[in-house]
């Protein structure tokens, strides 16, 4: 017999922003629990087939960040990698969860480290699927791109560029040998929500905001020598903006890690969920058996 999961829907107040997240109802009440914080340009539901695999038998939290899916903020938010951190913040308080394998993402990377460095007593694991927190890990793309200022002639338009279809489409396709294992909705999907009222406004200023993560890179460093979280590495070898020399990287304050490099690009679970489900579970499982 197949054993679908439950999936919830909901909304949350924090501090004037209603975060909507997703969360699975696993059929045991001491399932370990997995904080899943998504990235650019998507929303919680680019783990929704993650949730249909894994969510009965372990409980999956995913929330959306203002400026994304359908988390609706004030139109005076200020959008920088902090605020996000301080609404994810407030957000797992709320909720009450104090203990938790946080898996980052992409731009759930400086959300998610930012949230660690603030409460490393709630980590208790860490998944790393192309979250970046080394130089190493930054392509010349990424590179040029982080070195954009708002006074810089043209930099607003080239943000811009990104946050077209084309341009959506192309951080789902770029790099993956067979691009028919892709579902187009995932990138229609994100597009609808970029096109929606304010919401390019604000991926702008997440942009321009972004080289303080790359600023932040030796504290997030720091932290990960100081907590040694047991991790597992996920990662598209052909990420256009996070290549793998970034994985690897994480090997010089984590040597324990288990590192897995797979032949795709940025979004790795939309072409190799049969392969990265299972890590995830066993490392999961694994915490449990050791408790």
């Amino acid at each position: 017999m197949i054993e679908l999961p439950v999936i919830q829907y909901r909304h949350i107040d924090v501090d004037g922003v209603e975060v909507h997240y997703r969360e699975s109802a696993p059929n045991r009440a001491d399932a370990p629990v997995l904080l899943l914080l998504h990235g650019f340009p998507s929303a919680s539901h680019q783990f929704r087939r993650l949730f249909d695999v894994l969510g009965a038998q372990y409980r999956l939290i995913a929330p959306d960040y203002p400026g994304f899916g359908n988390t609706t903020a004030a139109a005076d938010f200020d959008y920088s990698f902090d605020r996000l951190a301080d609404v994810v913040e407030g957000f797992l308080a709320q909720l009450g969860l104090r203990e938790f394998t946080m898996y980052v993402f992409d731009f759930g990377a400086p959300v998610g480290f930012r949230v660690a460095a603030r409460h490393p007593e709630w980590i208790n694991g860490l998944i790393v699927q192309n979250g970046n927190a080394y130089e190493a890990g930054l392509s010349d793309l990424a590179r040029d791109f982080t070195a954009l200022r708002p006074e810089d002639e043209g930099a607003e338009d080239t943000i811009r560029g990104l946050l077209t279809l084309e341009g959506t489409r192309g951080q789902y396709e770029h790099g993956v040998p067979d691009p028919t294992v892709l579902s187009p909705e995932s990138w229609i999907l994100d597009q609808y929500f970029l096109d929606l009222p304010g919401r390019k406004q604000a991926q702008v200023a997440l942009a321009f905001d972004y080289k303080s993560n790359v600023a932040a890179y030796p504290e997030w460093q720091q932290w990960l020598r100081k907590y040694t979280p047991r991790t597992l590495i996920v990662w598209g070898a052909n990420d256009p903006f996070f290549p793998e020399p970034g994985a690897h990287a994480y090997l010089a304050d984590l040597p324990d890690a288990e590192l897995h490099v797979f032949d795709t690009g940025h979004f790795a679970l939309e072409t190799h969920l049969a392969e990265i489900a299972p890590l995830i579970a066993e490392f999961l499982d694994a915490r449990t058996v050791r408790q």
